[in-house]
Order: C-alpha cells, then sequence, then structure tokens
C-alpha cells in the first residue's frame, strides 16, 4: 500500500559525521530515557567525553531535498534547538553481525544488514506526547530506489519491508542503510523524518546493564532454543543479554504464533518498562548512573550529527523533564495478512493513511485510535499502550501497566514508578 504524497519536495535530513561500527533495536530508550533530564547533570568535560562516543554520518546528499533548514548555534544552556516544532525520529535496528561482541550476541556469522526493527517516533511540538508507530518487517510495500554515497543506485521492488534496510546496506554503512528506509517511508507515508538512529546488539544490551536491567512481566513459561532464551513465568528483571534475547525472539514455547508481529508486541512491552524505568530512577539526580547510560547510549548508535550532538540532546531532554509515562504511546501501522502463503502483511490504506496524516500534523494517535479511552480530547493525552497487531486488528490497545491521562502531561509531578511498583503490575492468568 502506498499513501499518496503532494509533489515529491522533499528535504534533506541534515547534518554529520564518521562512519558506523555497530547497531540494532533500541534507540527509542535513548531518547525517551533522555527525557528524565540529564541536561543539569553534566558538565561541559562530560558533554564532550559523550560527543566523543557518538558515531554520526551525514546522509542528506542520498535524501531528495526542498530548501535546507539553518542550524542554530550550539549552547552549553539546556534550551530545546526545535522548541516548538514537532519531531519525527526514524528508529531502526539490524542483525548486523558486525563486531565481536555483536557476533557473539547474534549467535551465528550471517553476512549483509537486515532491519529487524523500525519505528517512527514522533515527539509533539508541546512535548507533551511521545508516540511511536512500529513498522512490521513483513510488510508487503514498494522499496524506493535507494541513492549510495559513491553515487550508484539500488533499484528497489515490491517486497517485504527490511528489504529497504538490506538494499542500502550493500555497502555495510549503516548510515546508507538507514537513508534508504527514510526514502521508503517518505514515498510510502510523506513524513520527513528530521533525525535517524541505528542500533546495534551490544549498545542494547549496555544500556539495559546501565539500568541495573528493566523489569517484565512474563506471563508464561518461555523456551526459544534459537534465541537462547529461556524464562519462567512471573515478574522479573532482565539483565542485558535476556533483555535481547526477549526482544528477538520469535519461535518456541510461549511466544505466541511465532510471528514479526508477536515480536512487536514484546518490543513495546520492553521498551515501555525501560522508559518507566528510567524515569523512575530519575537520573536528573545522579549524575553516576546518568553518565554511564547515556554514554552506553551514545556507543549504541549511529545518527546523524544534529541528533548525535550533546546539547543538542540535553535541550530536547530538558523540554521533556516533565514527560509522564503515561502519554507514552505505541502502536503498529494498522495492518492485515495477504491472505497467501507468504506471511507477508497489507498495511490496511485508508487506516495506515489516516496514522499517518495525524503524525504529519502533530495529533493525538490516541484521539484518533481510541476516541472511547480519551476521557477529554481537549487535554491532548494519550496513553501508554502496546497494539493489538498480532489480531489483525487495525486499533491499538493500551497495555495494562498505563491508563488514559484526564490531565495535560506537562505538570509539576509527572507519573513516576519504582521497579517494585512496576513489577507490583504483574498479574499472572
Amino acid at each position: 500500500m502506498t499513501v499518496e504524497v503532494s509533489p515529491r519536495s522533499r528535504r534533506r535530513l541534515r547534518h554529520a559525521s564518521r562512519l558506523p561500527s555497530r547497531r540494532v533495536l533500541a534507540a527509542l530508550l535513548a531518547t525517551v530515557a533522555a527525557a528524565a533530564g540529564f541536561g543539569v547533570v553534566f558538565v561541559e568535560t562530560s558533554l564532550a567525553r559523550i560527543d566523543g562516543s557518538f558515531t554520526t554520518q551525514d546522509i542528506s546528499a542520498l535524501l531528495p531535498t526542498t530548501a535546507p533548514e539553518s542550524d542554530d548555534e550550539g549552547s552549553d544552556d539546556p534550551v530545546d534547538a526545535a522548541a516548538g516544532k514537532a519531531l519525527n525520529i526514524l528508529l531502526m535496528g539490524s542483525d548486523s553481525r558486525e563486531g565481536d561482541d555483536n557476533q557473539e550476541l547474534g549467535k551465528g556469522d550471517v553476512g549483509g544488514m537486515r532491519n529487524d526493527t523500525t519505528i517512527i517516533m514522533h515527539i509533539s511540538a508541546d512535548r507533551s506526547r511521545v508516540e511511536m508507530v512500529s513498522i512490521p518487517r513483513d510488510s508487503r510495500v514498494a522499496i524506493s530506489d535507494c541513492q549510495m554515497l559513491d553515487g550508484s543506485t539500488v533499484r528497489g521492488w515490491t517486497g517485504k519491508f527490511n528489504i529497504a534496510f538490506a538494499n542500502g546496506g550493500q555497502n555495510g554503512n549503516a548510515a546508507e542503510a538507514a537513508a534508504c528506509v527514510a526514502t521508503t517511508v517518505y514515498d510510502l507515508t510523506g513524513i520527513l523524518v528530521d533525525h535517524y538512529a541505528v542500533v546495534d546488539f551490544s549498545g542494547f544490551v549496555d544500556m539495559v546493564d546501565a539500568l541495573d536491567g528493566v523489569p517484565m512481566c512474563v506471563t508464561q513459561d518461555i523456551y526459544s532454543p534459537k534465541a537462547h532464551l529461556e524464562l519462567e513465568a512471573g515478574a522479573q528483571v532482565l539483565d542485558g543479554e535476556t533483555a535481547l534475547a526477549w526482544a528477538r525472539a520469535r519461535t518456541g514455547t510461549g511466544l505466541g504464533d511465532g510471528t514479526d508481529l508477536m515480536r512487536i508486541d514484546r518490543q513495546q512491552e520492553l521498551l515501555t518498562n525501560m522508559a518507566r524505568k528510567a524515569l523512575g530512577l530519575n537520573l536528573l539526580t545522579d549524575a553516576t548512573k546518568g553518565t554511564q547510560f547515556i554514554t552506553a547510549a551514545a556507543s549504541a548508535m549511529t545518527m546523524d550529527p544534529t541528533f548525535g550532538d550533546s546539547h543538542y540532546l540535553l535541550g530536547l531532554a530538558w523540554s521533556l523533564r516533565n514527560f509522564d509515562t503515561s502519554n507514552l504511546y505505541m502502536t503498529t501501522v494498522p495492518w492485515q495478512y495477504a491472505g497467501d502463503s507468504s506471511g507477508d502483511v497489507l498495511w490496511k490504506s485508508e487506516e495506515a493513511a489516516e496514522v499517518f496524516a495525524a503524525l504529519k500534523s502533530d495529533r493525538s494517535l490516541q484521539e484518533l485510535l481510541e476516541p472511547e479511552t480519551t476521557d477529554d480530547a481537549t487535554t491532548g493525552s494519550s496513553s501508554g499502550g502496546t497494539d493489538a497487531g498480532s489480531s489483525g486488528d487495525a486499533s491499538a490497545t493500551p497495555s495494562p501497566s498505563a491508563s488514559p491521562s484526564s490531565e495535560p502531561s506537562v505538570t509539576p509531578s509527572p507519573e513516576r514508578e519504582t521497579q517494585q511498583e512496576i513489577l507490583a503490575d504483574c498479574v499472572i492468568p
């Protein structure tokens, strides 16, 4: 399904720097956890050290353009350089085995780059909402032609969505892969991404371990030999390697029907609980843990240079310091099975077009998809949740851990939870 887009006027994703070394799954958390308010705990020397950890590369030359936007001068103060502007951030992960750590964590020598996780992360202009829309890797779509840094073009075709990342990653460059995905996303949705980030296995593990694990409710015993995952039902705190296995597992006992759509549900739950814990730790007042976490995030990601600049991130974090996790909303592109033996899914044209239009106009996705759960549409609030993708339902359903907010989300007393409180929510059927 292709959502029709107005004339091919596109702008470049600005910014630039050096080549990637690794990538995979949860760039989301680097941004959402940054919202805990890292800004005031870092001095300039810490910022310089963090900037040195980021891997960034400009992909603007690979993307269609409109008139470029001017860059603001950097500032040591926590000032949101994009204040008053909604942001769309393309978050990607791959199964690349580059590097010894990724080789070991990936459990096998697999060549090339494949994209198993793609999320469009939307931060509202008033910084009251953070919404994530997952794109199933098995979506049957038109893959765009990809421009490469050497001037060549890789032709696209109709196939699974993750072909875009593989096409762009033929030279082993995650930035070229990201450019191909960003172009395909634009051609399918009309959404121009402001930033991109690609994350790797080892970086994700480091981020989880920097939080001392992520609390999860495992509702049934799980055994997945392929993912090297074995868990008993109950409330548990997953360390980095176990959390990675949880996010990657697709086949085995207790994992549903083995589809990528079921895996998306688990990934969304995992990311939500990571954000809840990060905010609950109040990293604003813990310089040691805050530095450890953001350094782990920095070393995990390949991104555009503005997004990979500590002053920019800390300014964005400061603007989100009162963000409430009840306003973190996750869903999946409305879809249905293709109805053949391929296992592909098709986007529901009308419903998907409405979702993308809401992102472009900065309208609440919860109010669009779940109007019955919105107590007061004038508040602009939205609840945290995961989607009902595995059932083929185009609407999103809230997770048990989150409830709709009847008050504006930017408040002096945002919701904060301890790990014990998150674990206490766990109910085994």
